[in-house]
Order: structure tokens, then sequence, then C-alpha cells
């Protein structure tokens, strides 16, 4: 028998993961989505035809795996809802920061309860997944979940306690650098350079500065002086207040 998926919430990060199972060509018992909003759920129809939109939370609960894939501050009104659907035998994963496991089995009747943070990498396989399960998870059944959820890409047990930290260091951090990454291409271009030309430069220095920072040897300090010439040196330090301020206080904000 295959596998039966539910998505409560049928935005982002479930359009992640359907990418990335269809990428490993995964074939599923059924795979039913919730979405209230009728533009979001007809887009992702649109992008994977195999799936049953629902008129109801309902259906999805009854699925072996419920993904909750909706935003902290409706959690507890969407569990309530759906805790007399969800059987004992089902596996619910939270994929929201806040909602710790101890509060997720006061409104559940199974302990088959997992948290995971999900990154947007996995869209191509290649996620950075950290995950978490609840202490009465039947240890057989974690290693066939941990299976289903490497199809992603990278994915760690961690403590409960370092989610939160993993959603900014890890989910978030790509925010920070993409905009930047495009307005570099944006300029590659206005100095003559061809699109395609333009974003493999950018790629491919990407690439290799990465692997310079972390494997050359050299300090933090070492590598950043091997460029002499610093365009936005001057406004470095507010740079560094606007993501000390902005991030933690994102922490802060989302920690249980």
């Amino acid at each position: 028998m295959k596998t039966t998926l539910g998505f409560i919430g049928g935005g982002r990060i479930t359009k992640i993961f359907l990418r990335a199972f269809q990428n490993k060509s995964l074939e599923f018992g059924s795979i039913l989505v919730y979405e209230p909003n009728q533009e979001v759920a007809s887009a992702l129809k649109a992008q994977f035809p195999d799936i049953t939109i629902t008129d109801s939370q309902t259906g999805p609960a009854r699925q072996e795996i419920l993904f909750l894939a909706i935003h902290p501050p409706i959690m507890t009104e969407t569990l309530d809802s759906i805790k007399e659907t969800v059987k004992a035998e089902s596996t619910v994963v939270s994929l929201a920061p806040k909602i710790n496991m101890e509060k997720l089995a006061g409104l559940l009747n199974t302990r088959r309860i997992v948290r995971m943070i999900p990154n947007a990498t996995s869209f191509i396989n290649k996620g950075y997944n950290p995950v978490s399960y609840h202490h009465s998870f039947p240890g057989e059944e974690k290693k066939n979940l941990m299976q289903l959820f490497k199809k992603l890409g990278k994915t760690m047990e961690v403590e409960e306690s370092m989610l939160e930290g993993y959603a900014i260091v890890s989910a978030m951090l790509p925010t920070c650098f993409w905009f930047q990454w495009k307005k570099m291409e944006d300029l590659a271009q206005q100095m003559g350079f061809g699109e395609e030309e333009a974003r493999k430069v950018i790629r491919k220095t990407l690439e290799r500065s990465v692997r310079l920072y972390f494997n050359s040897g050299l300090t933090p300090e070492e590598v950043m002086d091997l460029i002499p010439v610093k365009p936005i040196g001057e406004h470095e330090d507010q740079i560094r207040e606007i993501l000390d301020t902005q991030l933690l206080e994102l922490y802060n904000k989302i920690k249980p």
C-alpha cells in the first residue's frame, strides 16, 4: 500500500515539498490539500494535477501523514478543528516554528508528532532540514519517515530547542543574499554582459567564494582582507546593525 499524504495549507512550503517529491518520481496513494485561498489552490493544482484540493481540513487530517503547512497564529485553531479526525496511528508533521511539541501533543490524539523547519532549497532536493521527534515516536517508524524526508535533501535530527535557530540561520539565510545577487546580475548587464553570461559569472564566483571562506584554512578576517577595494565598506556597520536588529528580533518572536 502506498502512503497517503495530507497538507493543511497549500502555500509556498507545500509547493516546495510537492516539487521535491515530484523530482524524485515518488508515488503516493493520494495527496489531499486544504487551502482556503482559491487562487493559491488553483495555482497549486495547475502545477500538480495529481493532487486533490479539498474544501475541508478533515480530508487531509485523515491521511497517514499530515503536514501542517500553516503559520503559528492559526495553529491552535486548526488543531482544535481536526483533533477528533486525526487518528492515533497517524503521523503529524508541523512545519511551523514557535508551537512546540508539548503544545502539539496537548492538542492532538496522537503522539506520532514531528517538527521540521523546512528549507527552500528542498525545491531542488538540496534542502538542509532539521527535524525533531516526539519522545514517544516509534523508532522503526522514525527510520521510514527519515527516508521520505531525505528525498528533500540533507535531513538531520536535532534537539527541539534548536529548531527556531535553524529557522533563522538556515531557512531564512538566503533571503539576506538573493536580492543582492539579482542586483549584481542587473549591474553586470548594464556593463555589457549578456543575461546568461552575467548569471554564469556571478554563480561561479559565488561557488568559489564559499569554498574560499570555509575551506581555505584562513580566518574570516584573512579571507576578507584578500580584496583590498570594498565598494560598500563604509556601509558595513549599518548592514551588520540591520542584521542584528531584524534577525535577532525575529528569532525572539518565533521562539516558543
